[in-house]
């Protein structure tokens, strides 16, 4: 039965998108067109001026200390200003720890990219199109063909819980292309890869992550779940339309810009790495992301010729993703001023 509280949900998020249409994409071709401040807390700023509640950027530059910018809340409501260490829900930058961690086990020969869906979870063959055909690999590289659970109906106004509830939302539905034909990001894919891990491992692969990656690095602000943090360190998060703070959602792993940076630049000079491992992965994965959730959009890019490592946190979201794009703007501005 669908909860009072969800349908009220629904219909904030249906005029939260009227709302966007009409003014959005005015603001995006202001932020394309105004002129580019002369510093990276300047861009900040004018960030929170297009509408994004609160602002954290990371930078660590090759010969030059880390920078830590911020501007606009923490807590709008509490009007706590943000903070540079504030916990943040990375949302899918977490495919990146996934997918080391899958590397890590295909060099200790305990997974093969080269195995299917059906070696791995045989009672979804005939229940996953192409089961047998679906390579590890091309899970990784979201090129399966297997249809994404987040797409369906209305999947944020009441999101699943469980392996099992998110899978029956794919489950028995067409292929969206053959195997290895096309390329389309899908979050089933790494819902998955999270249970082929799991099962070979037999325990919850967090813990293979926290013992594998994040200890070694010394990322002792990283989480796999709001479960383990304290709620007052986790930054807002907000939704056009939706008047309520979205931190006390758990949407997975937790963690401040600065050990996401740290954790891309240990990537790039191969220090997360045992031998033949970082071979492996620049050959199945990338190595930056995004992530978005409702109230939450993150970043993190590397930029060789500037020896960088960017990561940019927004604590706003809206329903048509025109603050997706905004963001994409104000990250490119960034990269300008720094070059």
């Amino acid at each position: 039965m669908t909860s009072r509280k969800t349908i009220v949900i629904r219909i904030i998020l249906f005029a939260g998108t009227a709302i966007s249409l009409f003014f959005v994409p005015w603001l995006l071709v202001k932020a394309w067109t105004l002129p580019l401040p002369d510093t990276i807390q300047e861009q900040a700023d004018e960030a929170i001026g297009h509408g994004f509640d609160g602002v954290i950027v990371y930078i660590d530059q090759g010969g030059h200390p880390p920078q830590y910018i911020t501007s606009g809340r923490h807590d709008r409501d509490a009007k706590i200003p943000a903070k540079p260490d504030a916990l943040f829900k990375i949302a899918s930058i977490s495919k990146l720890y996934d997918a080391v961690a899958v590397t890590k086990l295909v060099n200790a020969g305990r997974l093969s990219l080269d195995k299917t869906i059906a070696d791995y979870l045989p009672k979804l063959t005939g229940r996953i199109e192409n089961a047998h055909k679906i390579t590890l690999r091309l899970l990784v590289q979201h090129r399966s063909g297997i249809p994404n659970f987040t797409d369906a109906p209305e999947f944020w106004a009441a999101p699943t819980e469980t392996f099992e509830e998110s899978l029956a939302l794919i489950l028995g539905k067409p292929a969206n292309f053959e195997p290895g034909e096309d390329y389309e990001y899908c979050n089933t894919n790494y819902l998955l890869i999270n249970k082929i891990m799991d099962d070979e491992l037999d325990y919850d692969n967090s813990q293979f992550i926290k013992e594998e990656i994040l200890i070694p690095l010394g990322l002792k602000n990283t989480f796999s779940s709001l479960s383990e943090v304290n709620i007052e360190e986790v930054m807002s998060g907000y939704h056009v339309g939706y008047p309520h703070d979205l931190k006390t959602n758990d949407y997975g792993m937790h963690a401040t810009a600065e050990d996401v940076g740290k954790f891309l630049r240990a990537m790039v000079d191969g220090s997360v790495f045992e031998e033949g491992e970082q071979e492996i992965y620049a050959s199945i994965y990338e190595f930056e992301h995004g992530g978005w959730v409702p109230g939450y959009q993150s970043f993190v890019e590397y930029h060789e010729a500037l020896d960088a490592v960017v990561v940019a946190f927004y604590s706003t979201t809206d329903p048509k993703l025109y603050n997706w794009n905004l963001s994409e703007i104000i990250n490119g501005r960034i990269v300008k001023i720094l070059t």
